[in-house]
């Protein structure tokens, strides 16, 4: 059965239903037939207000429908439908919506004060309509202005409707069971409406306050200030306050703006970018902005309570995009706005920001955190920001004059300003990818001219303040020049060493990048001039040459008109001809750059990396980024981005790459870790040798592989070795640190051991193309004579090159000769001593030059096994037999460019071989090396029965 107050609530709906129906009959469609076309802006205005408040009045009267529905359903059909379905209880937010809905509407209607405006349109009709209004009303009287009555026939229905329905609803819950299933809908219904109600009344009084506050304003205030969804929450004529220091006449806060009036000039705030910081004075409230800070001063403590809080709960409400509800403010505590914020706004103050918007998040005023920033004129930067300014990773745009050309910044950024790694694409399509300070290239970069470019160029060194300044490496590829030494403000000056595509190698001082004073010239066939040079390299003045067979030419030289090479001296042919191995191995540089300084650009990175204990957010600003290249970013701004992959997707966190370094510190497994670290260009110590490995061929690849740079090159790489141990160690101890220990100090002793032992042999594969290339050209004419002799000794069988040698014939291995029914020793070739033959020829196929070593011990091994086989007994050959044997098992071997190996192997061999067996066997082999090469020599004097074409 159905009770009273359900009834009740059917008529309620029924008369609210009617009534609806009458006032948008009745006012709102005369209202909007008053002008349906008008000309102003201010009735455009108008006119849309209305009609939206039709519309929402006309939904509000389609939910009461619904409403009335479900209540006849319920009242004349009890059995089918049972209360908790009527849709005032089953969907109370969906009734409550239409109501708000329609006070939003109707309120901003009446902040602009359209019903006086439209009705005076039709003042006639309205007066004969005064009868009809008056029963809308309740009071059944209309005092006052046609506009003030249509403003209380909207709004004086709604609110005595929503009155009752808290009654009623209030009712309804007291005659129902405390377990009956409708009991928690009412009770939600009756919170709903009771705040509904609470909330209309707020509504309106605000907009009868911000209605009001037009008429003390000026007409020019009130057309700026003027709008239907403003209204206003605090006015300083109600409690006066003291801007500081914009010393505004007067403070208006609206629920989404604040504004300060001086005189005509009005200050707006949006209140979504401000932030309320109250001081330690109480009488003071700090506001900021994002281009003004000023303070508000108030007369007493609890006038700046009150503004606080009006303005505190003002942002919140901005923030969430809608009127509070109930009613602003009314929670138990107080609403807390957001301290970090995402939003745009544009910049209207002459500064570097003028003009541009920012998007993105925000803290205390400032753009913080992530966020784009674009300029009018195309300008963009997208990426990190800290306290306003750009910091860390960020992507920068700069349009050039030309059309769809872009300077494109991949950097990180401290303060505003470039710093640490980056990746700068220009639109002259010059790449830059190193090191910047304070906005300007600085620290170890490298400069690539545009592969087109007239002068195309690279440049691979140190900067400073923008300019190439210290050691560095330029190649002229339009020359076919490679300048390496130092420079000075971009120019080439200090010691500094060119060397040309055709050979030639020059050395000498540079002043204002040009050659001054006395310097060296070394010509491809080992030609020494030794005197001074014209800016254009050119011999000029006194001087002296050293031609490759000793003679020399003293005096004076000059070009002449037709470019000739003119001299007057002493031409000198007694000299005895010099040693033509020291003659070769003339080399550059080395007291000109010592090893210790060339590259200290590389390392300062990562030593002030080590030095601030690792952070993990410099960790990408040490090992560099990868982003997508700029070239589509270029055709249009739209694709400005930031996306790329962080170290920590590629190695792992630096918490992660220092745990497990401690997790790898005895030998077999540090060797494993530094393997893989070494490989691993996103490890601090892999982009280290990354880095070195291309500051290397930058200087000895292509026209840099010049026999007179080896020592230089090699020196380096021993160098870079002794560098990334110090780097391990630095990691280490950091490491370490972090679980309150203590590194160890290290003899140099011990820190030789681990560099030639450990380190060396694992990043010397990474060095060897150029190295070995400069190896090759310096011992271009000695492998030239052995691979003759190895020639003319492959031309002997077996038993004759055994003879020929002076190998005894009681250590020939003759039963290792099988011969078939045709042949005869006399003829058989490459039989003899096989397995130290083929054990021999692996020395190729390792870089290590300890591994190389080993090869060679193993080959001993195989040469005396073989002996002890053919005596028959262990037997440990003495060196006069050990030295033909080996000359044998190497000139079977065919190993080209043995001396290259053996020189490599010498000069990068761990040092505490040396005097030990694996220096023996290298002295032996290289004894053999040079016997090979004086064979040539002996076979021409052999008598006619020895002569190699006579073998056969």
């Amino acid at each position: 059965m159905c009770s009273s107050e359900e009834t009740d609530l059917l008529r309620l709906e029924e008369v609210f239903s009617t009534t609806l129906a009458r006032t948008i009959s009745l006012i709102l469609q005369p209202l909007l037939l008053a002008d349906p076309e008008p000309s102003d802006p201010c009735g455009k205005e108008c006119l849309r207000l209305l009609q939206q408040l039709h519309e929402s009045a006309q939904r509000l009267w389609d939910v009461t429908e619904q409403s009335l529905l479900s209540l006849r359903q319920r009242l004349y059909h009890p059995p089918s439908m049972s209360l908790e379905a009527v849709l005032l209880l089953n969907n109370a937010d969906y009734v409550l919506q239409a109501h708000m809905e329609y006070i939003k509407s109707y309120t901003d209607c009446l902040v602009v004060q359209a019903f006086q405006k439209v009705s005076k349109k039709r003042s006639e009709f309205w007066r004969s309509q005064r009868k009809a209004l008056r029963q809308l009303l309740s009071s059944g009287s209309s005092e006052g202005s046609v506009g003030t009555t249509l403003c209380q026939a909207l709004r004086q229905p709604l609110a005595h409707h929503v009155q009752k329905y808290v009654l009623l609803l209030l009712s309804l819950r007291d005659t129902l069971d405390e377990h009956h299933p409708a009991q928690q809908l009412v009770m939600h219904a009756v919170t709903l409406f009771g705040n509904l109600q609470s909330f209309m009344q707020q509504a309106l009084d605000q907009a009868m306050a911000t209605q009001a506050l037009w008429h003390s304003l000026s007409s020019r205030l009130r057309d700026v200030l003027c709008t239907p969804t403003h209204r206003l929450l605090q006015d300083s004529q109600d409690i006066p306050v003291v801007v500081t220091p914009l010393r505004a006449e007067r403070v208006l806060l609206f629920d989404d703006t604040l504004v300060l009036l001086q005189g005509h000039n009005v200050h707006t705030f949006d209140l979504k970018l401000v932030w309320v910081d109250p001081s330690q004075d109480k009488c003071v409230l700090h506001i900021l902005t994002p281009e003004d800070e000023f303070s508000f001063c108030t007369r007493d403590p609890q006038g700046q309570v009150v503004w606080q809080w009006k303005v505190t709960q003002a942002v919140c409400q901005a923030l969430c995009g809608k009127k509070d509800f109930p009613v602003l403010g009314s929670g138990r505590e107080p609403s807390v706005p957001p301290e970090c914020r995402c939003l745009a706004y544009t910049f209207h103050r002459e500064g570097r920001l003028y003009q541009a918007t920012y998007d993105g998040e925000w803290s205390r005023a400032k753009p913080h955190g992530k966020g784009t920033l674009k300029w009018p004129d195309g300008r963009n930067h997208v990426g990190d920001f800290y306290q306003g300014l750009e910091h860390g990773f960020g992507i920068c745009l700069v349009p050039q004059a030309s059309e769809d050309k872009f300077d494109c910044y991949k950097c990180h950024w401290r303060e505003g300003r470039m710093c640490e790694y980056g990746i700068c694409e220009y639109g002259t399509d010059e790449v830059y990818k190193g090191y910047f300070q304070a906005g300007v290239r600085h620290g170890f970069g490298v400069l690539d001219s545009a592969p087109q470019a007239p002068q195309p160029f690279r440049y691979t060194g140190h900067w400073e303040r923008g300019q190439r300044s210290g050691y560095g490496i330029e190649e002229d590829r339009d020359r076919g020049e490679r300048y390496i030494g130092m420079w000075q403000a971009d120019q080439r000056h200090g010691p500094g060493i060119v060397v040309t595509q055709a050979g030639v190698c020059y050395q000498g001082t540079f002043q204002g990048d040009k050659m001054a004073g006395p310097g060296i010239l070394l010509c491809e066939d080992d030609s020494l001039y030794e005197g001074t040079f014209t800016r254009e390299l050119t011999l000029l003045g006194k001087g002296k040459v050293t031609f490759p067979n000793g003679f020399t030419l003293e005096g004076s030289f000059c070009s002449g008109t037709d470019k000739g090479l003119y001299t007057q001296g002493v031409l000198d042919t007694t000299a005895l001809p010099p040693n033509p191995s020291s003659t070769r191995k003339r080399q550059l540089g080395l007291g000109a750059f010592p090893v210790e300084s060339r590259w200290q650009g590389v390392y300062s990175p990562f030593r002030d990396f080590l030095r601030l204990g690792c952070p993990g957010e410099l960790q990408e600003a040490l090992l560099g980024f990868h982003v997508q290249s700029s070239r589509e970013l270029r055709k249009s701004q739209e694709y400005l981005c930031c996306e790329r992959s962080h170290p920590k997707d590629c190695v792992g966190s630096m918490e992660d790459i220092l745990k497990e370094l401690l997790q790898h510190r005895k030998p077999k497994a540090l060797q494993q870790y530094l393997r893989k670290a070494l490989s691993n260009s996103r490890h601090p110590l892999g982009k280290l040798l990354q880095t070195l490995m291309l500051t290397f061929q930058a200087t000895y690849s292509g026209i840099g592989a010049n026999k007179h740079l080896q020592a230089m090159a090699q020196e380096e790489v021993k160098q870079h070795a002794r560098e990334l141990w110090a780097a391990y160690r630095g990691l280490l101890k950091v490491a370490l640190l972090r679980q309150g220990q203590t590194l160890e100090e290290e003899s140099m002793e011990t820190r030789d051991l681990q560099v030639h032992g450990l380190l060396l042999p694992l990043l010397l594969p990474s060095f060897y193309s150029e190295l070995f290339t400069l190896y090759l050209l310096l011992h271009e004419r000695e492998d030239g004579l052995y691979s003759r002799g190895i020639a003319n000794l492959s031309l002997f069988p077996d038993t004759k090159l055994l003879e020929f040698l002076d190998v005894q014939k009681h250590l020939w291995p003759l039963k290792d000769l099988r011969l078939t029914s045709n042949q005869r020793y006399s003829l058989v070739r490459d039989k003899c001593f096989l397995s130290a033959t083929e054990c021999l020829q692996k020395i190729i196929t390792t870089v290590d030059p300890r591994e190389k070593l080993e090869v060679l011990e193993k080959t001993y091994g195989e040469i005396e096994a073989t002996v002890s086989r053919v005596l028959g007994r262990e037997y440990k050959l003495p060196m006069d037999d050990l030295l033909p044997l080996l000359i044998y098992v190497v000139s079977r071997a065919r190993i080209q460019h043995l001396g290259a190996e053996i020189h490599l192997i010498r000069d990068m061999m761990d040092p505490i071989h040396t005097g030990g067996l694996h220096d023996f066997l290298l002295t032996a082999l290289e004894s053999c090396y040079e016997h090979i090469q004086k064979e040539d020599m002996r076979l021409h004097h052999l008598p006619g029965h020895w002569d190699a074409r006579e073998l056969w």
